[in-house]
Formats: structure tokens, sequence, C-alpha cells
């Protein structure tokens, strides 16, 4: 019997999915709901999701395993031209020409002018382009769904156009069965247990670097970034150090809040996520430094593994 996500098919088959899409249309939601884990970081802030994020889904069994390896990407824009913005639309461009298939994520309100931009990187010619219009459980009236991927399929051939809500999770198996059965035929390249490439550090970075996203909202720039100082672990405990970089002395204040309030509420609330993960009591300390202009520099985006 063919598996559920598999498409029909008997073997096992394996592939690239990137994810791309405007800022804060819900890609990073969408992958960990997909995945089943909170894996790339999300809040309100565009562009939270800097760096190639590959989030792992093994459905079925051997020998008709359906191995989905999604690639969540930055938001594309064309508004900043920093470094890290040219580094982080390059990653987008990399994934689209690497992909099996290609997921664009949209808003259930239907394409805007403002896609055209991402649209035009698209392959066209190839039938592996599959459309998600998330955000369905925002739409007062799903009458509205209809006219709405008749206008994306005349803007561009689509292999299929699927509306979903990642947030409430649903219908997120009709997508995983027109991405199926897209991948190519091939063995599993992960584990059926891994999820995601990325190290325990990175992940215990992203879920603090979240945590001051969510509780700074538009006080500070999304010039933040955190890196892991310190580890130490055995198996009753982890001990862990983070610092979190800022590119102003302004901003540093704005980490801390008043009477450091605000720097132990992101401790905190990151410690909590780490503990899920790491499944033992962490004692997590942070602190914030100001390294000036770190998102326009090439040699710190590297350090800091944007590149």
């Amino acid at each position: 019997m063919p598996t559920e996500g598999s498409g029909g098919a008997a073997g096992p088959r394996t592939g690239l999915v990137a994810i791309v899409g405007r800022p804060n249309v819900g890609k990073s939601t969408l992958l960990n709901a997909l995945v089943g884990e909170h894996l790339s970081i999300t809040s309100r802030k565009p562009q939270t999701t800097r760096v190639r994020v590959l989030g792992v889904l093994t459905r079925g069994v051997a020998p008709s395993t359906t191995q989905f390896i999604f690639v969540d990407t930055p938001g594309f824009q064309k508004r900043h031209r920093s470094a890290l913005n040219r580094t982080m639309n390059e990653a987008i461009r990399r994934a689209l020409a690497e992909a099996d298939v290609v997921l664009l994520v949209a808003e259930s309100r239907g394409l805007a002018a403002a896609d055209d931009a991402l649209i035009a990187l698209l392959p066209e010619g190839r039938d592996n382009v599959v459309l998600a219009l998330n955000k369905t459980d925002l739409l007062p009236d799903r009458n509205q769904l209809l006219p709405r991927m008749a206008a994306a399929a005349a803007r561009f051939p689509f292999a299929a156009i699927v509306p979903v809500s990642a947030e409430k999770r649903r219908q997120l198996d009709d997508l995983l069965l027109e991405i199926g059965r897209r991948l190519p035929e091939g063995e599993p390249l992960f584990e059926a247990d891994q999820f995601t490439d990325r190290s325990v550090r990175f992940l215990v970075a992203e879920a603090i670097r979240e945590k001051a996203f969510r509780l700074l909202g538009d006080e500070l720039p999304y010039g933040i970034a955190v890196t892991v100082e310190h580890w130490e672990e055995d198996e009753r405990r982890a001990e862990i150090a983070a610092c979190l970089l800022v590119d102003r002395e302004p901003h540093k204040s704005i980490v801390i809040g008043a009477a450091g309030g605000k720097l132990r509420e992101i401790g905190r609330l990151a410690r909590l996520d780490i503990e899920k993960l790491l499944g033992k009591p962490v004692y997590l300390h942070t602190h914030v430094r100001v390294r000036r202009g770190w998102s326009d520099d090439a040699r710190a985006l590297k350090v800091l593994g944007y590149e």
C-alpha cells in the first residue's frame, strides 16, 4: 500500500523542498507544523529567519518511505541593502536552484504585487512549484478562496495550489500529498527520527533570539544576534552562557531593560524551551555586548554563521 504523503509511489522518495515567500507569510510556522518540532523561530518581526534551516519529515516505513527535506529560507525583500540582507536573498536563490520542489507560501488573501520579484525567480516550465495559501483561519469567508486560487493560477503555472492554516494545522496532509508526489525516487538521506541537520547549539541560540524578538517588539531593529560562548553538560543538568550581540550602544540598554528585567525575562522564557529540547534542567546565563555594524560586516556574518 502507498504511504500517506508518498503520492502513490511504491518505492522510497526523497527530496529537497525549498519554502520561500515574502516576510511574515508564515513560512517558519508552516515548517514547524509540517515537521512537528519547534525548529525554526517565529515572531511578528519581518525576516526573523536568517539562515538556511533544514527540517526533516519521514513518513511511512521501508521500502515505501517518503522523506521531505524542507529548507526554511528568509523572507525575500529588496528594501534593505545591508550585507546581511544580501546574504539572506542569496540563500533564497541557492535554495531555489537546488530544490526538487519549491513551496511558495503566500497569505490566504492571495498573491500581491510585492510577490512579483520572487515569482520572477521561480523555475517556470518545471512541474515542481506548489503554492500554499496560508492563514486560512483568518478568512471571514472561505468562499473567497476559489477566486483567489484562480487569480494565483493566472499569475504562474503552479503545479498545485493548496489552502492551509499552519497555525491551526489544517490541510497539511493535502499539502504533503501534493509535495510528496513530486519528489524524486531515492533512499532517505536522514535517519527516521532526525528532524534537522542543525546542531543543538544552533537551536539553543535561536531559542534565545526568538524570545528577544518577541519581547522587544518594535523597540529594537532586527540587528541582534546570539552566540553560545560556554556549554557544560552532564547527565543531570546543563550550564550554558550566551551573548546577545547588538550593533549600537543604545540598543544594549533596551535589551537589558530596567533593572535588567528584559534580559532576565528573555533568559527565563528561553530556558524553558531549552530544557524541553535537552530534557534536563538548564542554568542559562545571558549578557549583552555591542559590536558596531556587525550586520553589514561580511567577516562578522561568516563568524556568526550567516554565510
